[in-house]
């Protein structure tokens, strides 16, 4: 009988892993993520969100297998039916899946979203890589071992490719793919999770949601317009959906996008740089940016940089002057944001004031450039399932008249130094007034 273990949660409670789970997790790529702050330099702003990628990637492993197994319950005939799953096929798919989410992040850099900016160009597509890239690619060169030679995978025989290959969603991860959508959707595991782990730390009540409701109402069906299948949701849980979305929406205005904390996001990004920079001169092509994520050598180089390893360096007074203004709490100030939604005319002042600004130091930040960036309803590509004897699949945008009406967040701002705040002020009110 194998061994289990559990780790006491503060959102979910006991999260419970067997011997081979608990073998990945003490593998140091994953005790990394004890030293990757989840929400960057928040606590700047909210001081009780110090918590980690570690205990995050334990919480979307643990509430996408919750997903897994209600499904399976649900839909065990439509599994078998349709889709030729037997016993052995879905154990093993909820193997895939449970490692999966929880190695999704290892590609983190320090700071969490705030070192996606400093991410070399793929050649491929011409596009940054983006941090899945680095976790599939720390899988592949780094877990070979811990993941293929456990003697709990003799029966499953799940490779770190396979895995990596899954997180990517390539093809070549067969018919597990259809569990995707439980590690990488609108409704995956990842926003679940840290919904209700941001809010916990933080101290707030936005993104509180019925989790319960949601996974007591998550189907599958297949989509007609792609003949694949998909993640769905039963019509009487569509009022969880909302209440998810919701959260989503509120905790992208009050916190995600907050203003203070997206300043410290600008200092944080411009402090590595600098400390990439100096550390990388003459050894990399572009010493500005990590090294990319195509070789053994590249992945070992960029796990070395952590929160605790740049927080050091800026405390030695290395990263420059954003580094600087991080150690001080001495960040650029907003002097004037549209409104979520701009109008031309906010449009037309935003860019009048930018050009009034001169030769101050400023800086422009976009809803859309926000990692968090809260999509137009019409994006959001929740399906809905209308009823236990009915499998057409409609649009939740559609179907819900509260997600109809949420609207995309469009808002930008402009900040500078607190010396230039009271001219650039003066500038913004005479412009404003002009109007």
């Amino acid at each position: 009988m194998e061994n289990m273990f559990e780790i006491r949660d503060p959102v979910h409670g006991f999260i419970r892993l067997n011997e081979w789970e608990r073998e990945i997790i003490n593998h140091q790529v994953f005790q990394r993520l004890r030293r990757i702050r989840q929400l960057g330099m928040t606590d700047m702003v909210y001081p009780g969100a110090a918590h980690t990628r570690f205990e995050h990637s334990l919480g979307v492993m643990h509430i996408a297998t919750r997903m897994f197994d209600h499904i399976q319950r649900r839909r065990e005939r439509f599994l078998q039916d349709e889709l030729s799953y037997d016993d052995a096929g879905l154990k093993r798919d909820r193997v895939l899946v449970r490692l999966a989410a929880l190695l999704h992040d290892v590609g983190h850099g320090p700071f969490s979203h705030a070192a996606e900016e400093l991410m070399d160009t793929n050649p491929q597509t011409g596009r940054p890589y983006k941090h899945e890239d680095y976790s599939a690619a720390v899988i592949r060169f780094l877990m070979k071992d811990v993941i293929r030679d456990h003697k709990f995978n003799e029966n499953y025989h799940i490779t770190a490719d396979e895995i990596a290959d899954f997180l990517n969603q390539q093809r070549s991860a067969g018919r597990s793919l259809i569990w995707k959508d439980l590690v990488s959707s609108q409704l995956d595991a990842d926003r679940a999770d840290y919904l209700l782990r941001d809010s916990h730390h933080i101290g707030v009540a936005y993104g509180r949601y019925d989790l319960e409701r949601l996974l007591n109402t998550l189907t599958i069906a297949i989509d007609e317009e792609t003949t694949s299948p998909t993640l769905a949701v039963e019509d009487d849980g569509v009022h969880a959906v909302e209440a998810l979305i919701i959260a989503r929406y509120m905790m992208f205005t009050q916190v995600y996008f907050h203003r203070t904390r997206r300043a410290y996001d600008r200092h944080a990004t411009l402090a590595i740089k600098e400390l990439l920079r100096k550390h990388q001169a003459g050894s990399l092509p572009n010493p500005d940016v990590f090294p990319p994520p195509t070789s053994l050598k590249n992945i070992e180089a960029y796990l070395t940089w952590d929160d605790w390893r740049v927080q050091g360096m800026i405390c030695s007074g290395l990263a420059g002057d954003h580094g600087d203004r991080l150690l001080n709490r001495d960040h650029y100030r907003c002097v004037y944001e549209t409104p979520e939604q701009p109008r031309p005319a906010d449009a037309d002042l935003m860019q009048q004031i930018q050009q009034r600004l001169g030769t101050m130091p400023w800086f422009l930040d976009t809803a859309e450039k926000s990692w968090y960036k809260f999509e137009k309803a019409d994006e959001i590509e929740v399906l809905l399932r209308p009823g236990l004897a009915d499998e057409t699949l409609v649009p939740l945008g559609i179907q819900s008249a509260v997600v109809h009406g949420l609207k995309a967040v469009n808002q930008s701002r402009v900040y500078v130094t607190v010396g230039d705040r009271p001219l650039a002020l003066s500038r913004v009110i005479e412009l404003r007034d002009g109007q």
